[in-house]
């Protein structure tokens, strides 16, 4: 079986309520983050790693998210009217050209582990990766362009860890680790959002996942877990001994933008990041005194 990570899965047919009123009639996916949705930052965190099948697991209700990366007659239509050549690469919304769209529906919220069996036919029997877009990774690298360097040396389920805060473990799945050596960290189990007197250490998965087909199956039994929904964190600790299991310690910093705080420091941190050194000193000198 090939190592090589050619699919990636989206799950978005989650409401996004941390942020109502903004996403009644907007998914959450597409905030913009700096000039570009979330959606779009991780497609093109998974194209540049070498995806090129994007399977999205939405709803009906965020049809938006598949409006964006379809084709915009009208918008070309106009641009290549008015010979407009930069707008019109924009309109490819970070998909590659050989990119397959593929889209299914969660018909109901139960899990994130539901949401990636959603996938199960678009993922068939290859590995495939998984990309929370709630979670960008800022680093010249993307985070899972690392992760699949890394998959390709040692195989099994991998997934993106960093050390949180003590009293945030009931928010993540969280590590029993083993021995630690080039970023690899072997996984002995996996507790899905413990309280923090009962959680194995503070080394938590964030949103990055490449995962074999195997996962599937687990998934398939329906199982429920935390928050009786059917988690991930619970279908990989089921399959630790049979397949191998690491965590990756990713180089770049992460902003948490399920949330309002960690979305607007990404804008700021991006925003930073795309300016050039007169803009970005400009940039800085109008934030201080909001800060004080």
């Amino acid at each position: 079986m090939s190592n090589k990570i050619k699919t990636v899965v989206f799950p978005v047919a989650g409401m996004g309520t941390r942020f109502l009123p903004a996403t009644k009639a907007v998914p959450k996916e597409m905030l913009p983050v700096v000039d570009k949705p979330l959606i779009q930052w991780a497609v093109e965190e998974a194209a540049a790693a070498g995806c090129t099948r994007f399977v999205f697991v939405t709803s009906p209700e965020k049809d938006a998210i598949m409006s964006h990366f379809s084709d915009a007659p009208h918008y070309q239509d106009v641009l290549e009217a008015r010979g407009k050549t930069k707008e019109l690469a924009l309109l490819k919304a970070g998909l590659p050209e050989n990119a397959e769209i593929i889209k299914t529906y969660q018909d109901a919220p139960l899990g994130l582990g539901h949401a990636i069996w959603c996938a199960h036919e678009a993922t068939g029997d290859k590995p495939f990766a998984v990309i929370l877009p709630d979670d960008m990774v800022q680093h010249t690298t993307g985070c899972l362009a690392q992760m699949v360097a890394q998959y390709e040396k040692c195989g099994g389920n991998l997934v993106a860890v960093e050390n949180v805060p003590a009293n945030q473990t009931h928010r993540y799945g969280v590590l029993d680790p083993g021995a630690e050596a080039d970023g690899l960290v072997e996984v002995k189990g996996l507790v899905e959002k413990p309280a923090p007197e009962d959680a194995p250490s503070t080394l938590a998965i964030i949103g990055r996942y490449i995962l074999g087909p195997q996962i599937m199956d687990t998934l398939s039994t329906f199982k429920t877990g935390a928050g009786g929904e059917i988690q991930i964190t619970d279908a990989m600790a089921e399959l630790i001994g049979t397949v191998p299991m690491n965590g990756f310690r990713f180089d770049g910093t992460r902003f948490d933008c399920g949330n309002r705080d960690g979305f607007l420091e990404a804008n700021l941190a991006f925003s930073i990041a795309a300016a050039d050194a007169d803009s970005r000193d400009a940039l800085k000198q109008r934030l201080r005194p909001l800060l004080d």
